[in-house]
C-alpha cells in the first residue's frame, strides 16, 4: 500500500520540519510513504471561512484519485491507541492500493471533502497547531510500522 500525507500549507517551523523529515525517512524503510503539500491560499482577507474551506477543498480533491482510501485527520474522528492504529493500518494495507491521510487548513474541511472521505481519525481530544499535528501523525505512522514488525520502539 502506498501512503500519502496530504497537507494544506508548508511546515514553517524548521525544527518541526526536520523532525518530520526524520520520521518520513524512517517510515519509507517499511512502506512507500510521501508527503504532498498544497500551497496555502493567498489574499484570504476578503474570503469568508466557508469560502476558504471551499477553495482548499477543491485543491484537496484534485489530489485524490477515485480509488484512494481517504482518511481525514479531524477532531471528530475516531481515536485509537497506537497498537489499535497499527492493527488498523496493517488490515488496510491488505485491501487498499493507496491510502491518503489529509490534514486540512486552519478552519477544517469543506463539506465536499467530508463527503469524499472514507474515514476520520483524531489524534487527541486536545487541540494542536497544524504544524504539530504533522509531526505527531508521522511519528504515529512510524510507531505503527514498528509495532507491525514487532520492533522494540513501542512499549506497552
Amino acid at each position: 500500500m502506498k501512503t500519502t500525507l496530504l497537507l494544506v500549507g508548508k511546515t514553517t517551523d524548521k525544527h518541526i520540519s526536520a523532525c518530520i523529515d526524520d520520521y518520513t525517512g524512517r517510515i519509507v524503510h517499511y512502506m512507500p510513504f510521501d508527503i504532498q503539500t498544497i500551497p496555502e491560499l493567498k489574499n484570504t482577507k476578503n474570503l469568508s471561512i466557508a469560502q476558504q474551506k471551499e477553495r482548499e477543498g477543491e485543491l484537496i480533491l484534485r489530489q485524490i484519485l477515485e480509488s484512494d482510501h481517504v482518511v481525514l485527520l479531524d477532531e471528530h474522528g475516531i481515536e485509537r491507541r497506537s497498537i489499535d492504529f497499527a492493527s488498523w493500518l496493517e488490515k488496510k494495507s491488505m485491501s487498499t492500493r493507496r491510502m491518503v491521510f489529509v490534514i486540512g487548513g486552519a478552519y477544517g474541511f469543506s463539506p465536499e471533502v467530508y463527503q469524499r472521505a472514507n474515514e476520520k481519525i483524531s489524534l487527541s481530544q486536545m487541540t494542536f497547531s497544524h504544524q504539530m499535528v504533522r509531526l505527531v501523525f508521522v511519528e504515529q505512522v512510524y510507531r505503527a510500522c514498528t509495532i507491525i514488525k514487532g520492533e522494540p520502539y513501542h512499549h506497552e
